[in-house]
C-alpha cells in the first residue's frame, strides 16, 4: 500500500503520520542555509559544530575528501582556508607555502593553478596521498546544499572570495572570516561586503578594545563574533553569556591558546569534558569549532544541545 493510498483510506496510524511529519521537519532543518539562518533567531539553543579543516584525522586537511567525510558524518560546518595562486585562482590551503601539507615546496603564490595541482596532499601522518589541492570553487560546489562552510585566511582576497560564493550561489550557507580585531566601521571602509553575507571577526579578548569591537558589529544582523583568549582569568570573559543574548558567538575548542586551556585534548585525552567543552558551553556559544567534531557532537547530543 502506498502512502497516498494509505492516507486516502485513513488507515495510516498516527504514529506513522508523526514519523513522516518529523522526517519532513528534520530534512528542512538540515538544509545548511536554513540551519545557519536559525542560529540568528531568538530562542535558538542548539550548538553547531565546525570541523576544523574538515575531517583531517581521516583525510588530508582542507581536501575534497575531508569535505565529503564531514558531510557524511553529519558535521554542521567545515572550516577551510584559502590562498591565491600566481594566476589569481583561489585554492584551498592553510599555509602560505605548500611545504607542510603537500609533496611540493614553495609559496602558493609562486605557482599557477595548473602547476600547483600537480602536487599531492599529505595526510596527518605526513604521508603523500593521491589527493590534489582543490580550488575554492570546486569545494563550494561540492558543499552546495549539504553543509555550512566557514572560509578562513581569505582576508586579503575578500572580493574574490565573495565573487566565488555568488557565482556558486553558496553565499547563504557560508561564513566568511574578515579579519582580526577589526571594527565594523574599519571593515566597511576597506571592503565592499554583500548585504546578505555572513561575516565573522576574530577578537583577542586581551585587547583593551575587545568589547567595543564586538559591540560595533551589532548593526550587522549577519555578523558572528569569535573571541579568542589564552587564559581563562580575563574579567571580560564573564560578559560572554550576556553578549551571546545579542550577538552570535563562535568559540574554539582547538588548542589551549584559543580558549584558555579548555581544549579538545583536555576533553578527549584526559576525559575532562566538563572542564573543557562544558566550560565553553557555559559561555553560550552558538557554534563550537573542534578538532574532535564527532566526539563533541556526541557530547552535545547527550546534553540536548544538538539534534
Amino acid at each position: 500500500m502506498t502512502y497516498k493510498t494509505c492516507f486516502k483510506k485513513g488507515s495510516c496510524s498516527l504514529l506513522l503520520l508523526g514519523i513522516l511529519m518529523l522526517s519532513s521537519r528534520t530534512a528542512v532543518a538540515q538544509h545548511p542555509d536554513q540551519k545557519l539562518a536559525a542560529v540568528f533567531s531568538k530562542g535558538h539553543n542548539q550548538i553547531l559544530v565546525a570541523a576544523h579543516r574538515g575531517d583531517w584525522r581521516n583525510a588530508p586537511e582542507n581536501s575534497m575528501q575531508a569535505l565529503l567525510n564531514s558531510i557524511e558524518k553529519g558535521f554542521d560546518i567545515m572550516e577551510l582556508d584559502v590562498k591565491m595562486t600566481k594566476d589569481s585562482q583561489m585554492v584551498v590551503m592553510h599555509d602560505q607555502t605548500i611545504d607542510r601539507s603537500t609533496n611540493g615546496k614553495g609559496k602558493v603564490s609562486d605557482y599557477t593553478l595548473a602547476e600547483i595541482q600537480q602536487f599531492r596532499l599529505k595526510n596527518g601522518l605526513g604521508r603523500t596521498t593521491p589527493h590534489r589541492i582543490p580550488t575554492m570553487k570546486e569545494m563550494m560546489l561540492a558543499a552546495k546544499g549539504k553543509i555550512i562552510i566557514n572560509v578562513d585566511k581569505g582576508n586579503d582576497h575578500l572580493k574574490e572570495v565573495f565573487r566565488i560564493l555568488q557565482e556558486t550561489e553558496t553565499l547563504n550557507q557560508t561564513i566568511v572570516n574578515i579579519g582580526d580585531n577589526l571594527s565594523f566601521d574599519q571593515l566597511k571602509s576597506h571592503e565592499v561586503i554583500p548585504a546578505e553575507a555572513y561575516v565573522m571577526v576574530v577578537v583577542n579578548m586581551k585587547g583593551t578594545d575587545a568589547l567595543p569591537i564586538m559591540k560595533s558589529y551589532l548593526p550587522n544582523k549577519r555578523s558572528i563574533i569569535q573571541p579568542v583568549f589564552d587564559t581563562d582569568t580575563l574579567k571580560n570573559l564573564k560578559m560572554l553569556p550576556e553578549i551571546a543574548t545579542k550577538q552570535v558567538l563562535w568559540l574554539n575548542s582547538l588548542w589551549p591558546s584559543l580558549n584558555g586551556g579548555h581544549d579538545d585534548d583536555l576533553a578527549v585525552e584526559e576525559n575532562k569534558k566538563k572542564e573543557s567543552w562544558g566550560w565553553l558551553i557555559e559561555k553560550k556559544p552558538a557554534i563550537l569549532q573542534s578538532d574532535r567534531p564527532a566526539e563533541l557532537i556526541l557530547y552535545l547530543k547527550k546534553a540536548g544541545l544538538h539534534f
